[in-house]
């Protein structure tokens, strides 16, 4: 729709103009330091930045109601710059221009609700929201969309040049951010490290063929993190890990769009998210923060972190039900196959611990929660889901078995409704649905399939008696009709098929 169609209210309102006056704030000391150049960890206590826009009171001269009806209206815009997650251009972001901002068709992925059987699986209502249905397949997109739309921003306005977007990643992470450094390509190269041996080669595929310079080192994700952290503090590179808190201010925008998609009302929701390096986590309970604080929403919806056994460091500190008791150990990772999420040291774990504490002064000790669960329960879950409609990753799987896990405990009522977090497309772990389906996981993953839920192809082989058509050896038409006939009596067979 064009803006002049709009109702002549709205339009003022419909294309954002440059606002606001932004600035990183350490999660620590509390420090401040100007935008006008990357910065990844606070200069004096070394803590992780936040990013704080300094005139943020003037969006509450604006009532919820009509923040509500701006951001609706907007969804109708075919502005390419309001088309993803800069819809809510005020939100996560706004002292950028339009004409800086990056959008590859990144956010507004679809809220699937489950079919009854999932529901009965689970005991709650929930739904889905398909975040591997970003242009990369993962929710790493809407971080990369507000990062790499900063760096254009600093190429444009602040006389950036020759830029190498550099990260560690288990898979989505490299994806995402190859993806959107090889559009951006004035001046921006793309580098990423791997741990190897420990990426699909699905997700692999992405940044080689995306043109990234891809480099494998011993170890697992924590310790590719190192190197790049060190690279960030020695070397002239952009961190687009989600230490960079331009990332964390993208995947905001989940949030904005569960709360849009349920028509702002999200009190008796459960968000249900898996816990990795912790940035999600972050951004969501941000997000959901911000919407409460300009009215948007009117109450703020429980929060439910997910971690494997074999990956549970922030499971482990919010074990200790004594905040001045917790302390933050890292823990070392065993084989996982929420492969994302396969994080010991998670680097915005300081950002988590003030985020919660925030979150539950509003809404109560239990409106945050974090649980751990099997790597059992995650497979059996993820292909439980995908069997009922869904698309879900292993980390979707983690989710659909935390909330399980929840309304079994009683952790969670049963007049809850569940949004769960498929942080990327099926196809990216499918090397786990094969394994699982043919009984090959290594033991340290702990994970034995379950008869009901294997699955495999099987093979139609016509005797000699019957011709077969082969590759550049056509069959005669009466061939042809013995083949047909033979192979189509034994897929009734096999099917159960009744003669009509």
């Amino acid at each position: 729709m064009k803006t002049e169609q709009f109702p002549l209210e709205m339009q003022p309102y419909l294309v954002p103009t440059p606002s606001g006056k932004y600035i990183y704030e350490c999660s620590g000391c509390k420090g401040e330091y100007g935008i006008e150049k990357l910065l990844y960890t606070c200069p004096e206590c070394k803590s992780v930045l936040m990013i704080k826009d300094r005139e943020w009171e003037r969006l509450k001269a604006i009532p919820g109601s009509m923040w509500r009806k701006i951001f609706d209206y907007r969804s109708m815009s075919t502005l390419p710059a309001l088309r993803g997650i800069y819809r809510y251009h005020e939100l996560i972001g706004s002292m950028m221009p339009l004409d800086s901002i990056i959008c590859l068709g990144e956010g507004h992925t679809p809220v699937v609700a489950a079919n009854q059987r999932l529901v009965q699986w689970v005991g709650i209502p929930f739904h889905y929201k398909n975040d591997g249905q970003n242009p990369s397949a993962s929710f790493k997109d809407r971080g990369m969309a507000s990062a790499f739309s900063y760096l254009n921003y600093l190429i444009r306005n602040r006389g950036m040049s020759d830029v190498l977007a550099i990260c560690a990643s288990t898979g989505d992470t490299s994806a995402a951010a190859a993806l959107y450094a090889s559009y951006l390509v004035d001046g921006v190269k793309s580098a990423v490290l791997l741990p190897h041996g420990k990426v699909t080669p699905q997700q692999l595929g992405q940044p080689l063929g995306s043109g990234a310079k891809v480099i494998e080192i011993p170890g697992v994700f924590d310790d590719c993190m190192k190197i790049v952290e060190y690279l960030s503090e020695n070397f002239s590179v952009a961190l687009m890990n989600s230490k960079n808190a331009w990332r964390i201010l993208g995947q905001e925008s989940y949030s904005y769009e569960i709360a849009q998609a349920f028509d702002y009302e999200v009190g008796n929701l459960v968000v249900v998210v898996p816990i990795g390096n912790a940035g999600n986590i972050t951004a969501v309970l941000q997000g959901f923060l911000k919407l409460f604080d300009l009215g948007i929403i009117a109450s703020l919806p429980t929060i439910i972190g997910v971690q494997s056994e074999h990956a549970n460091p922030v499971y482990l500190y919010y074990l200790e039900a004594q905040p001045q008791k917790r302390q933050f150990r890292p823990v070392t990772v065993r084989p996982s196959v929420a492969q994302a999420a396969m994080i010991g040291n998670p680097v915005s774990m300081p950002r988590v611990v003030k985020l919660v504490e925030q979150y539950r002064e509003l809404a109560g000790e239990d409106a945050v929660q974090v649980l751990e669960v099997s790597e059992q329960e995650i497979m059996d879950a993820m292909l439980m889901a995908n069997r009922n409609g869904h698309i879900s990753c292993t980390q979707g799987g983690e989710c659909l078995a935390g909330i399980r896990k929840a309304v079994q405990g009683k952790i969670i009522s049963d007049d809850r409704i569940a949004v769960l977090d498929a942080t990327a497309h099926a196809l990216k772990f499918a090397v786990f649905q094969e394994k699982y389906f043919s009984d090959r996981f290594e033991p340290e993953f702990e994970v034995v399939p379950k008869k009901e839920l294997q699955n495999a192809p099987v093979l139609v082989s016509p005797p000699e008696s019957v011709p077969s058509p082969g590759q550049g050896k056509p069959l005669d038409p009466e061939e042809f009709k013995t083949f047909v006939e033979y192979t189509a009596k034994s897929v009734a067979d096999l099917l159960g098929l009744k003669i009509r």
